[in-house]
């Protein structure tokens, strides 16, 4: 009679980045970090870059939409400081962001099945931690810029402050490589902001029936909506702060006469 084998397996030891996986895990939270240093560091660093033009003709750069004064003096006060108080806790805050920085930024844990860092969970209930809990708040601050930044990008398709031997000269309706660039800026950080788990949560959640009423069946239409585009957040999560300093640096590089904008209007 052949003797039954018992499979034994390997002890798993414990402690920062202990695992049993075999894969490269690390490349995806490496990736992450240095993608979120480089583009959020860029946002941060232009903020204070208010003395090197941000805008010509119609053309604004959505980190300083909308425009409530000019550059000022102190290294201390830009234009963009005031404008971002409502996006910059809203990407902050957000839940794939947050599980982003956890992961690559705090190793806490640094992915699934390894070893974390800390060595006692304690959530969001510590500060500064306990913030993210205001992410819904700051969520109803981030859908009033996506009326603004649409304005912003319409806008772009009318020059009137075109300087011409001296004088401004109104040249009316066009289109050139930056209004395309504000126009995609600003469908992304829409679709972004609509994607949200808070905003889904917001139209569709706290119902017990959904087809109780007309309202409450127009709420779930919606809320079936955004759960497409919300399955989708981390795409619009990235391809909108990609493109937002895309576009931050293209209007400064034209602004500042580093290079031509091929428009309509041939400023």
């Amino acid at each position: 009679m052949a003797r039954a084998e018992t499979a034994v397996a390997s002890p798993h030891r414990l402690g920062f980045f202990a695992t049993l996986r075999g894969d490269t895990w690390w490349v995806e939270p490496a990736l992450t970090g240095f993608g979120m240093l480089v583009f959020f560091g860029w946002l941060t660093v232009s903020i204070f870059l208010d003395k090197w033009a941000f805008e010509i003709g119609p053309y604004i750069s959505p980190v300083f939409e909308p425009k409530l004064f000019g550059a000022k003096d102190s290294v201390f006060i830009s234009p963009a400081l005031i404008v971002l108080v409502g996006p910059i806790p809203f990407r902050a805050t957000c839940y794939y962001y947050r599980r982003a920085y956890y992961r690559s930024w705090f190793l806490s844990p640094p992915a699934c099945a390894v070893g974390d860092a800390s060595r006692k969970y304690r959530g969001e209930t510590a500060l500064p931690f306990w913030f993210n809990n205001l992410h819904r708040f700051a969520m109803y601050i981030a859908l009033v810029f996506v009326p603004i930044l649409w304005y912003g990008a319409l806008r772009s398709f009318y020059n009137s402050d075109e300087i011409i031997d001296g004088k401004a000269v109104e040249t009316g309706f066009g289109i050139g490589l930056g209004s395309v660039f504000l126009v995609v800026n600003a469908f992304l950080l829409m679709m972004y902001t609509f994607s949200c788990h808070s905003l889904r949560h917001w139209v569709g959640g706290g119902l017990n029936c959904f087809s109780c009423s007309a309202w409450t069946r127009t709420r779930k239409r919606l809320w079936d909506r955004i759960t497409v585009w919300n399955a989708q957040h981390r795409l619009w999560a990235w391809t909108s702060l990609i493109w937002i300093v895309a576009t931050d640096i293209y209007i400064r590089l034209v602004a500042n006469g580093n290079i031509s904008d091929p428009n309509t209007w041939g400023f």
